[in-house]
C-alpha cells in the first residue's frame, strides 16, 4: 500500500512539473523594427513601412532559456501567401534580446503588402508579430 501510495505521488510530481514548463525559452516581449541600435534595442518600432522600405527588424527579448536554446523565426509574405525566409538562432545566455531582419539586396525594396514573423521553438509556436509595407 505504501509503495501504491509512493508511486501515485511521485507520478504526480512528474506530470505537475511537467505541466508547468513553459517550454525551453519564454518571449517576455517582441517589436518589429526599422532596425535595432548598437545597444541591440529597437529603432523606430511600428507595424507600418512605407513604401521603399528594404529592411525590417524583428527584435525578441527572452528569458528562461538554456544556453545554445535554438529560436526559429520564419518570415512570411502574407498578400501572396509566401514563405519569404526562414532565420534561425542560438540564445547566446538564459536572458537576453537580440534580433533577426529581412533585408532585400542593395537597390531593392520590400515589395508592399501585410507580412507575418512567426517565432518559435523546436516543439511550439512562441509568437507571431505581423506589419505591413505600404
Amino acid at each position: 500500500m505504501k509503495r501504491a501510495v509512493f508511486l501515485l505521488f511521485f507520478a504526480f510530481i512528474l506530470v505537475y512539473g511537467c505541466s508547468r514548463n513553459e517550454g525551453p525559452v519564454v518571449i517576455l516581449d517582441a517589436k518589429i523594427a526599422s532596425s535595432v541600435d548598437e545597444n541591440f534595442m529597437p529603432v523606430k518600432v511600428t507595424n507600418n513601412f512605407p513604401k521603399g522600405t528594404a529592411t525590417v527588424a524583428c527584435w525578441i527579448k527572452w528569458r528562461a532559456a538554456k544556453i545554445n536554446t535554438p529560436v526559429y523565426t520564419k518570415w512570411h509574405y502574407v498578400t501572396d501567401d509566401l514563405p519569404v525566409k526562414e532565420v534561425d538562432f542560438v540564445t547566446p545566455r538564459k536572458e537576453g534580446s537580440g534580433s533577426v531582419s529581412l533585408a532585400m539586396p542593395e537597390g531593392k525594396a520590400l515589395p508592399s503588402g501585410n507580412y507575418r514573423v512567426d517565432i518559435r521553438s523546436a516543439t511550439k509556436l512562441l509568437k507571431t508579430l505581423t506589419f505591413k509595407v505600404e
